[in-house]
């Protein structure tokens, strides 16, 4: 199934023109969006940008929902040209749990502060539970990003292709 997959015109379409560049690119911005926000949440709560009311930080989400949405399709689109040399890289294997649990924990995170971003807002005062999440959400998209570009590197070590 994985080698139909790799052969189909649709794979060699990403690997022959202007595919892997156009998904590649749709990647990055998902990335960047996703990672971008987060950060911006996480050092609001850090302490950071204190113009900036937590109850303001949920209208956020819906950006990092289509950043993730866009990750997903052309994170696919990528890894269905090689998805063999992929299943077999171990730096791509953790790229991919983290993506995984990124996602819940931005879940969690956005249930969270939707509770609890009016009572930082009115007392001022962000809790240690708050920074917790803002760290472990920043913390795991940071590895996201870090895995993402090692893969791109190491995996050329690993199955012999560029990536």
């Amino acid at each position: 199934m994985l080698q139909a997959l790799q052969d189909s015109a649709y794979a060699e379409w990403v690997r022959s023109s202007w595919g892997w560049a156009i998904a590649l690119t749709i990647h990055a911005f998902g990335v960047a969006t996703v990672a971008g926000l987060i950060f911006i949440m996480g050092l609001r709560l850090f302490g950071f940008f204190r113009t900036v009311p937590p109850t303001s930080l949920g209208k956020f989400f819906p950006f990092i929902w289509v950043g993730i949405a866009l990750q997903f399709v052309s994170g696919f689109t990528l890894w269905c040209t090689k998805p063999m040399d992929y299943l077999k890289d171990l730096v791509f294997d953790i790229k991919f749990t983290s993506v995984v649990v990124g996602v819940v924990i931005t879940f969690y995170f956005q249930k969270f502060l939707k509770r609890e971003a009016a009572g930082f807002q009115e007392s001022g005062v962000i809790t240690k539970r708050g920074v917790y999440w803002g760290v472990a959400a920043s913390l795991i998209w940071a590895i996201v990003i870090i895995t993402g570009r090692l893969t791109a590197y190491l995996g050329t070590l690993y199955s012999g292709s560029g990536g």
